[in-house]
């Protein structure tokens, strides 16, 4: 027999009896004998063992020839794999296996690979079992399998009457054939660390997910702050213009009043004697009153109110400017609904209503009747006269639509621009140009929540036009124009998201809500360009749009703005640009509803409407 068999045969025997107790080693030794003369008699003496030479050094080639002497192997017929698996290959007595060559077992044959050899080789012969045959896989009672004709062999030798592995007795008759291609043996270690790292992976996942969604909040949360941080250096840089404005004017000041004293004709200061102008003309006691007008043609006041109790309506009522007993209430259509902007024509004797009833109306205040009224798609928030022309009517409505109408086209409107979608017009004035009113175009200039935005009919240049930056200074709450000079004023408070940091109090105030501090800025209007020129901080409400106010001209020497401080229910009137205050108003009732001003003969009046009562405050014209 070749001897390096021999050796690798004598290798296996010595492992397996190092496994076994020290009790059984004597019967393994005996058994190692067995298995040697077991497997002579299987090969005969002509086993040879052999590398082939055109296959890898770990594959080894055996050659299972019949003995010469007619061993067992002789009588018995040649065996052929029905379904020979990879790297075996049974033909007539010869058989290959592949064997793992261990280069650290001291130049002997190293561990068959047991992933690839467990299920697929008898352990006696190291053939491979058939799914038929004499060499039937089976099985015995403990449980190790073995080739049919191996283990008949194995125990019908005298004194072999126990399994090859475990050495448990057993007989010929125990011998269970086991009907199965191929057996696996599941790895109950590897399996639950399978298991184990699929629990990890999902976890893994979840927890990605989730930092995924955290990833995406941060982002939004840094681009809120980045917005928040260029709004704070916008806020700054206007902050530090307007303290270089008034330092200068300040220095100014000083220096005017110690080359000469101030006459009646100079610049007066709020805390300077004798600067009042305007006094108290008329104290009305008027109830449910939200809006007014002055028609100086007339000589009359109107009111748009709404009657109190159950099922009170809509009335105009209209009081004297010389008698505040003389008054009068023309009662409206009832689907009119709330009157949400009045206006008085420049030319006297007509007035002008928007409401929530999606009506604009014309009603005459010498006959006390409705002269036309316009359906409207949406509701109307803020109505204008064309200052060029007394035929045409503007309707800002509450889809953000620009409406112009032609008092002699009785059935629909004439125009429509759309400016700023989705945003509701709460003010709008008609703007005085020569050219545009020569050329037939009329330009009106409307405020929204989000901006000012200029509207062009019939012009050459038709279309909206957003006032530069007007969108960036928070939400616009009013909007002022002046009918004799170029100046515009729009006063806007925080937006929600912006935490406005001011060292004042803000006293809880009515159903109208809170003060706020917000911002008044200056403008003025060169051709078709807008020019920011002044800017100050006041209190607006945090919840009322739109909040009223006016421009006053030629009662100061300057124009003058009049506004309302909602943290002292009180007029402050305010120059032009610089919105130095110059004095203040203060009505006795709170909030103030409505301010507007007008000029009757050689005077200048500014009218308060608060809950229950309307100040009027006059002054002469210089």
């Amino acid at each position: 027999m070749d001897p390096d068999y021999i050796r690798f045969l004598m290798a296996m025997t010595g492992r397996a009896i190092e496994q076994l107790p020290t009790s059984d080693r004597d019967d393994e030794e005996q058994d190692g004998d067995d298995a040697a003369h077991l497997m002579n008699d299987n090969h005969g003496n002509g086993v040879l063992l052999s590398t082939a030479p055109s296959l890898p050094d770990e594959v080894v080639v055996v050659d299972d020839t019949p003995s010469e002497d007619g061993g067992d192997d002789a009588a018995e017929p040649e065996r052929e794999c029905s379904s020979p698996e990879k790297g075996v290959s049974c033909n007539k007595g010869v058989s290959t296996a592949s064997v793992k060559v261990n280069d650290d077992d001291d130049g002997l044959l190293g561990e068959f690979n047991r992933g690839e050899i467990d299920g697929l080789f008898c352990p006696i012969c190291l053939e491979a079992w058939t799914s038929g045959g004499d060499h039937h896989v089976c099985s015995l009672p403990c449980g190790h399998i073995y080739g049919l004709s191996c283990i008949k062999k194995w125990l019908g030798r005298q004194g072999s009457h126990k399994c090859p592995h475990c050495k448990k007795k057993c007989r010929i008759k125990d011998i269970r054939l086991l009907y199965a291609t191929r057996l696996v043996a599941i790895d109950g270690h590897l399996q639950k660390r399978v298991q184990s790292f699929e629990a990890k992976c999902s976890s893994l996942k979840k927890k990605s997910a989730d930092w995924g969604k955290k990833e995406i909040d941060w982002k939004k949360r840094e681009a809120d702050l980045r917005k928040e941080v260029q709004y704070l250096k916008e806020r700054t840089s206007d902050l530090e213009d307007l303290l270089e404005d008034m330092e200068r004017r300040a220095s100014g000041s000083s220096a005017s009043n110690s080359n000469h004293p101030r006459g009646v004709d100079s610049i007066p200061s709020f805390h300077s004697g004798g600067s009042h102008k305007f006094q108290m003309q008329m104290d009305i006691q008027i109830q449910g009153a939200r809006l007014f007008g002055v028609d100086s043609s007339s000589k009359i006041l109107v009111f748009a109110r709404r009657l109190s109790g159950m099922g009170g309506g809509n009335v105009l009522t209209k009081v004297s400017l010389f008698s505040d007993h003389e008054r009068e209430d023309i009662h409206l259509a009832e689907n009119t609904k709330a009157v949400k902007d009045l206006k008085v024509s420049p030319h006297g004797g007509l007035v002008l209503l928007a409401s929530l009833g999606k009506k604009l109306s014309v009603l005459s205040t010498h006959s006390n009747n409705t002269v036309i009224t316009y359906n409207l798609p949406a509701s109307a928030w803020s109505c204008s006269w064309d200052i060029c022309n007394s035929h045409y009517l503007y309707a800002g409505l509450q889809s953000g639509t620009v409406l112009q109408f032609d008092m002699r086209q009785t059935a629909k409107h004439v125009g429509s621009l759309t400016g700023l979608p989705d945003k509701l017009v709460h003010t709008m004035h008609s703007l005085q140009s020569d050219s545009s009113c020569s050329s037939g175009g009329r330009s009106i200039l409307t405020a929204s929540a989000l901006g000012l935005c200029q509207m062009n009919f019939g012009g050459s240049e038709e279309g909206p036009y957003l006032v530069p930056e007007s969108d960036k200074q928070g939400v616009c709450v009013s909007l002022a124009c002046s009918n004799y000079s170029d100046y515009i004023t729009a006063s806007f408070r925080p937006k929600i998201e912006v935490a406005w940091e001011m060292g004042v109090s803000q006293p809880v105030l009515s159903a109208a809500g809170q003060a706020t501090m917000g911002k008044h800025i200056v403008y003025t209007k060169m051709g078709a360009a807008y020019q920011k020129v002044g800017a100050t901080y006041g209190n607006v409400s945090d919840i009322r749009m739109p909040i009223r106010c006016a421009i006053v001209d030629r009662v100061y020497q300057n124009p003058v703005f009049a506004s309302v401080d909602e943290l002292t229910s009180e007029v402050v009137i305010q120059e032009l640009p610089s919105l130095m205050a110059l004095e203040r108003l203060k009505p006795q009732d709170s909030p103030i509803y409505d301010v507007k001003y007008s000029s009757v003969a050689s005077s200048g009046l500014v009218g308060c409407l608060s809950d229950n009562s309307f100040h009027l405050y006059s002054a002469h014209l210089v």
